[in-house]
């Protein structure tokens, strides 16, 4: 039967007042979402409070200031500036972060100190010998991978890869190759250069330094044939006409650096990449490490976070957990074997 003319508004209004309903509830469960959000940033939030005690938060950057470690170091604090408020970084320098090492080790229990950390380290401790190594610490994450580039002054006469690694096949201990500390994973690179291109890698001429910006300036210089850094620190000397890019380690060519080949392009099979984590020292309280562990997350998801990563072209490599445990143990094993295949420990 059809509706009456007096029957038809009060279907409207009911079905305008089922709608309302609807609405209302969905509205419902947006609010108590947000506020569940708010109680859990608000748990966090005192969780970190709680952890760091009321001290201030401290990373040390275990390298001079101007490399990778320093960049990163610096990144983090300014990440993490909306989640700690005011941060300090400090720079203990030298001998591929074996030197401060070992005093971040003695922070024991200190949950509002931090140490940026990475390959360079793990290589660096079996060149180096060193009695401190990563199993003194905590790891909390691995946050950042990066690839190299292979580097010469804007005026060498060496124009391309192909160039270097005939000089390289040529005589490899005349062709020198400014980088960062010895056993690194810029003489690591060096080294499989020189076994890809035929050459004894124990006699390749690699000029080691105890901090980015000591190689960079050696490279500018034209002290070495050509210099290996992380591409970050070297993209912007590229990029104003400063350095010429030979290559980089990368599988694929990478956004920062469009026009610049790959190793393997040139026909080097060779791929090599650097990561950089973050560790705590030993000695934390379970819910310490969770607290430490929950900032991280937080400043990985943060705008801040990934406007750097866009800006310096590092690749987003975050891992926690028994994943970062079970990467470190492999990676620990890999760079062993490397470093003993090119005669850097035996």
């Amino acid at each position: 039967m059809m509706p009456t003319e007096q029957q038809e508004p009060t279907r409207r209004r009911r079905g305008r007042w089922r709608l309302a309903a609807g609405g209302a509830a969905a509205l419902g469960m947006v609010v108590a979402l947000s506020v569940t959000g708010i109680a859990d940033r608000t748990h966090s939030a005192n969780a970190l409070e709680d952890a760091l005690g009321g001290e201030q938060l401290r990373i040390m950057a275990p390298a001079e200031p101007g490399g990778g470690w320093d960049q990163t170091s610096r990144a983090v604090q300014t990440a993490l500036g909306e989640i700690v408020g005011r941060t300090e970084v400090y720079n203990v320098g030298g001998a591929g972060g074996t030197i401060g090492l070992p005093q971040f080790v003695r922070h024991t229990g200190e949950a509002n100190n931090l140490m940026v950390t990475g390959a360079i380290m793990v290589g660096a401790i079996l060149t180096n010998g060193s009695e401190a190594t990563l199993d003194d610490v905590d790891m909390l994450a691995r946050l950042t991978t990066e690839y190299l580039v292979i580097a010469v002054p804007a005026d060498s006469p060496i124009q391309t890869m192909e160039d270097l690694a005939d000089a390289m096949s040529d005589d490899v201990g005349s062709v020198s190759i400014a980088g960062g500390s010895a056993g690194g994973v810029e003489q690591v690179l060096t080294g499989l250069l020189a076994q890809a291109v035929g050459a004894d890698p124990r006699e390749a001429s690699y000029v080691a330094h105890s901090g980015g910006g000591e190689a960079l300036t050696t490279m500018l210089s034209g002290r070495a044939t050509a210099g290996i850094s992380g591409i970050s620190e070297l993209a912007p000397y590229i990029q104003d006409g400063s350095m010429r890019a030979l290559a980089v380690s990368s599988p694929e060519r990478v956004e920062i650096l469009p026009d610049v080949p790959t190793l393997r392009e040139s026909g080097l099979d060779v791929e090599l990449q650097n990561w950089r984590g973050i560790a705590a020292p030993e000695g934390l309280t379970d819910d310490e490490r969770a607290a430490l562990i929950g900032m991280l997350d937080e400043m990985r998801e943060s705008a801040a976070w990934r406007q750097i990563l866009d800006d310096r072209g590092w690749e987003d490599a975050y891992l926690t957990g028994p994943e970062l445990t079970e990467f470190l143990a492999t990676d620990q094993e890999t760079t062993a074997q490397i470093l003993e295949q090119i005669g850097l420990v035996k």
